[in-house]
């Protein structure tokens, strides 16, 4: 995560976005939450640890459109506290449980999913993903007058 504070007119607000999602035992920070990468007055880069990604089986068809999107994306939702600081609280790959978060004022953010998430994802759809059969609706045939 990232933080910049922004001027406005006599003012200065922080202003967030996810720069990325971290996957792998090695990228550790020092235990669950909040680890400095870089600090300035006017800008800081957070690594936040102990999130996972859980995949459930009855949202795999929103993986898999997700995966066949023009951008895959990994949303990274946040809580805000008072003082306009933001701490990641969930990490999905359903855009649709993301819209319901932003919708309730959470604040989220889309980032490209990693090669070794994608790869992870890619495997679950194809494990428990089944297409529905389309099925073609019978015309009525608004001709005839009822009788």
């Amino acid at each position: 995560m990232e933080r910049a504070q922004i001027k406005r007119g006599r003012w200065s607000v922080p202003s967030w976005r996810a720069v990325s999602v971290v996957a792998g035992e090695h990228v550790v920070g020092k235990g669950n939450g909040r680890s400095p990468m870089f600090e300035s007055d006017d800008q800081a880069q957070y690594l936040w640890s102990g999130l996972s990604l859980a995949l459930h089986r009855d949202l795999a068809e929103e993986y898999w459109y997700n995966l066949t999107g023009d951008n895959p994306s990994l949303y990274v939702i946040c809580h805000e506290t008072p003082d306009g600081e933001l701490t990641p609280f969930q990490v999905t790959a359903d855009h649709d449980s993301a819209t319901v978060c932003l919708e309730s004022d959470d604040q989220v953010f889309a980032v490209p999913i990693p090669p070794e998430i994608y790869q992870q994802l890619e495997r679950f759809v194809v494990a428990h993903f089944v297409p529905k059969e389309r099925k073609k609706r019978k015309r009525k045939n608004w001709t005839e007058t009822p009788g």
